[in-house]
């Protein structure tokens, strides 16, 4: 059976020449394998060999590395490129996509963070891959959007800044971008990453202000009402207990136990 994509020449260099002539290709897009050098015999002569493989784009291999991967996760799917300008930007098309996007996208960004990390090597100049699925990346940003609105009035209705959970770089930056025309707030971002945040500061702000969480007044309010039920159960529960009668031995009066003698077992305390 004929090797795939094998030449022959009566030199390396013949043989090489040869398979670019059929493949169509040039010298800088192909990786060779030597089979067999060319050389001659007492009789006759053996003919150079070589296999020739296309070289791996920077997209293809991150292409390649994300299918395997899908494969590993046991999700059925498959991810192909549609775009190679600016960044290389990369669909994974699946009947599962909850599984490769994550919560709030967090599975989809490791997916693309190394995939990024499989593209470029051996790149001298850095390109940006970006990893999509089901549209998430613009539905999440038109959700961002909202939100940076959102949080940018309750920070000028209460004059308090607000503390936003933390966030990939490329969210804060569309929370920055959504909010840069505002002039009644500012945001900033802090913290370190992996829990780096972004906080909306309103221009009425006290210098002193530790700030609020998002959303953390409800649930703290849910807590604290949770906790007064509780206070005012035992409180309730101990008058109860101790109004009650034969629920124990009054207070001041030693109490009487019957039992077996052993040693010095009833001697009272001292």
């Amino acid at each position: 059976m004929e090797e795939k994509n094998v030449f022959e020449g009566k030199t390396v260099d013949e043989a090489i020449e040869n398979g670019l002539i059929e493949l169509g290709v040039t010298s800088d897009e192909i990786e060779v394998e030597v089979l067999e050098e060319g050389k001659k015999k007492l009789f006759g002569s053996v003919k150079a060999k070589v296999r020739i493989k296309l070289k791996s784009s920077d997209s293809d291999r991150a292409v390649e590395f994300i299918n395997g991967l899908l494969k590993i996760m046991e999700v059925e799917g498959s991810a192909e490129v549609v775009s190679e300008e600016e960044s290389v930007v990369i669909d994974v098309k699946t009947p599962n996509s909850s599984r490769v996007i994550g919560k709030r996208g967090d599975v989809l960004d490791a997916i693309q963070c190394m995939a990024g990390a499989v593209a470029n090597i051996g790149r001298d100049e850095y390109k940006k891959v970006v990893v999509d699925c089901e549209n998430y990346r613009a539905q999440r940003e038109e959700t961002l959007k909202k939100l940076a609105l959102k949080i940018a009035a309750k920070a000028e209705e209460t004059g308090r800044k607000v503390i936003l959970e933390p966030m990939a770089s490329y969210e804060r930056r569309v929370i920055h971008a959504a909010l840069v025309d505002n002039e009644k707030v500012k945001t900033v971002s802090e913290g370190r990453d992996p829990v780096r945040y972004i906080v909306v500061i309103p221009n009425n702000a006290n210098p002193n202000d530790r700030g609020i969480r998002y959303g953390e007044k409800n649930r703290q309010g849910g807590r604290g009402k949770d906790r007064d039920r509780r206070g005012r159960g035992d409180r309730k529960g101990r008058r109860d207990n101790k109004g009650s009668s034969g629920a124990g031995a009054k207070r001041g009066k030693k109490e009487i136990h019957f039992g077996t003698f052993l040693g010095n077992s009833g001697k009272s305390e001292e």
